[in-house]
């Protein structure tokens, strides 16, 4: 088998996540080497304006966006990306060929200064997300928050260097790093529920590739496909941007799937809940059907775009 390319960030998570890809195809195809599977960082449009808000350098897919253009000119054969990252409308050649066993989805907080989030009053906390702004002044209505970017190590830099007094971020990407000395207080999916895809690795092909689709196959998590198909269902038939404060998780219970939903109005005054379960082989229809029940509840407090 010739060379294969993996595309990625250059982030140490990104990095940390293309190398579990790597690993999982080396372990589970006989006919590749480590040789054979070559890493390629791919500076994206989030990575390059990382002093700004998503929402003010064109929302959705700014961490997808080069590597799937790589993708689609043969540059390389594999995208590693972090299903949250990526918009819910796939472009018609690309597949999505493998969902990598979720990480834990939850939220965590990590403070040099407080152990729980309820010791702050008027405390500053960095969020780079409008979901958890929202989630967290239902926690702690005394929270001044604040917006945060770059990736993990920055983050907590910016923290050490007493910028914010606490900042929340993914227990995915800090398991990842070996960084859960940090963490302070890790948030019940009741408490926040997390973003649609949080925890799961997408492994991105083009559609014509057959050869890496069997590959990719191999290494593909079939529970957490389900629960990405049924999330990503939800996010697709909710619409909204970037700035949308909507959460979704989906998991399997007793042979079921569970899918929770959770969404703010536009003036993130009112939140909508809904809860809804199918039989596994119905993720997709099971998404629908949660996005259009929280679309009915919200009603004209949210605007889908």
């Amino acid at each position: 088998m010739k060379k294969i390319v993996i595309g990625a960030r250059g982030s140490k998570l990104s990095l940390a996540y293309a190398n579990r890809v790597k690993d999982l195809l080396l372990n589970n195809e006989n006919n590749l080497s480590a040789e054979s599977i070559v890493i390629k960082t791919i500076k994206t449009s989030g990575d390059i304006f990382h002093d700004k808000k998503l929402s003010e350098i064109g929302g959705k897919n700014l961490f997808c966006k080069e590597i799937e253009e790589c993708l689609l000119k043969n540059e390389i054969d594999i995208a590693v990306h972090s299903l949250k990252d990526m918009a819910s409308e796939e472009i018609d050649t690309l597949h999505i060929g493998a969902y990598i066993e979720r990480n834990d989805p939850r939220d965590a907080f990590i403070s040099l200064k407080f152990n729980h989030i309820d010791e702050l009053k008027q405390g500053v906390v960095g969020s780079s997300s409008r979901r958890r702004d929202l989630q967290l002044k239902l926690l702690n209505k005394n929270i001044l928050v604040k917006n945060i970017r770059g990736n993990v190590d920055t983050r907590i830099q910016k923290l050490k260097d007493g910028l914010y007094d606490g900042i929340i971020l993914a227990l995915a990407g800090i398991n990842s790093l070996n960084l859960q000395n940090n963490v302070k207080q890790i948030f019940s999916t009741d408490e926040m529920i997390p973003a649609v895809g949080q925890g799961i690795i997408a492994v991105q092909c083009k559609k014509e590739s057959s050869e890496i689709i069997n590959l990719l196959k191999k290494i593909d998590h079939p529970p957490t496909r389900l629960c990405a198909v049924a999330e990503r269902s939800l996010l697709k038939t909710i619409g909204g941007d970037c700035d949308t404060a909507v959460g979704g998780l989906a998991i399997i219970e007793n042979n079921s799937l569970i899918l929770h939903a959770q969404l703010f109005s536009d003036d993130g005054k009112e939140v909508f809940n809904f809860k809804s379960s199918s039989q596994q082989d119905q993720s997709e229809s099971l998404g629908k059907t949660v996005g259009l029940e929280i679309l009915k509840k919200a009603g004209n407090h949210f605007k889908k775009n």
